[in-house]
């Protein structure tokens, strides 16, 4: 994976000491390319390494606490810890928090790291809902990292925030596959400015939310965009697959003005998304509409 564009200057956030953003993944769970796939849009990325892409993962970075956290462990947490420490380096910054949205594998794999075979960390807290931990609690490998005290797991309620100093995370429920935990979303809100982040939903229909008027709410929205359109998985019938399609999405919020457009990241694409090449035609169609394509590296002040 390339960390290589950065919108922010973490020495200029560090002396201004402003919290922030920062991209650590965008695929889907498994990543690009896929583990077993080596069709013609995977090959590319198996050929040339600067074109893999890590599971969605944020850091949040605040200067001020000199504390950094992560939203969700993914299967890609050794380079992203990495990519966060060079950010936030662990000399001057402790990581405070790991924040889960849910149990699906790209969103909390990446604990294994943390654990006895590896790390070996001390009472990392792991936020996390409550069906969401009684999985964590009550199914190993993840009941030892509890166990061993290398993770400590932090209750999460829905709407309800959790005050980090000069920031406030609040989780709140989404409608999707909850086959071992609940799902949610995230607010982040900063000094100056408030970000949503939904890797995951069904289709916004499926949510009692409005998704333009949620948009229009904050100063960043990084949503799901793990399927692009119609016909990107030959065989099956695209209206039925619980996410909505970036196409969709995009349609539900033509009507917004430019600048709220441009509050728009789509993230979290699975490994047939052309979105991950942004040279393609679909990457340029969204671009074109006004609104963003996140990118490994992204900084976004808060």
């Amino acid at each position: 994976m390339v960390f290589n564009f950065i919108l922010v200057d973490a020495a200029h956030a560090e002396k201004t000491q402003a919290p922030y953003l920062y991209v650590l993944g965008v695929g889907q769970d498994a990543g690009y390319p896929q583990a077993g796939c080596y069709k013609p849009h995977c090959l590319p990325a198996w050929n040339d390494a600067s074109l893999r892409r890590g599971a969605t993962s944020l850091g949040l970075i605040d200067p001020h606490s000199k504390r950094k956290y992560l939203f969700e462990a993914t299967p890609n947490l050794p380079s992203q810890l990495f990519a966060l420490d060079q950010q936030a380096p662990n000399e001057r910054y402790r990581l405070d928090g790991v924040f889960l949205t849910h149990a699906h594998i790209g969103h909390y794999a990446g604990l294994m790291f943390f654990g006895h075979e590896a790390m070996g960390a001390s009472k990392v807290p792991v936020y996390a809902m409550p069906r969401m931990r009684s999985f964590l609690n009550n199914n190993g490998p993840w009941s030892q990292l509890v166990n061993y005290e290398n993770i400590q797991l932090r209750p999460l309620e829905s709407e309800r925030s959790i005050d980090l100093g000069l920031l406030t995370v609040t989780p709140f429920l989404v409608p999707h596959r909850d086959e071992f935990s609940e799902t949610v979303g995230y607010r982040i809100d900063g000094p100056t400015k408030t970000a949503i982040f939904i890797p995951d939903i069904n289709k916004w229909s499926k949510w009692n939310v409005d998704l333009a008027s949620l948009v229009k709410s904050v100063d960043y929205a990084l949503i799901d965009a793990t399927f692009f359109g119609d016909g990107e998985l030959p065989g099956r019938d695209m209206s039925k697959v619980p996410h909505p399609l970036v196409t969709q999405s995009m349609s539900l919020l033509d009507s917004l003005k430019e600048k709220h457009k441009n509050k728009v990241w789509f993230i979290h694409m699975n490994h047939t998304n052309p979105l991950l090449n942004t040279n393609s035609n679909e990457a340029a169609l969204v671009r074109s509409k006004g609104f963003n394509i996140a990118i490994e590296g992204l900084s976004l002040p808060l």
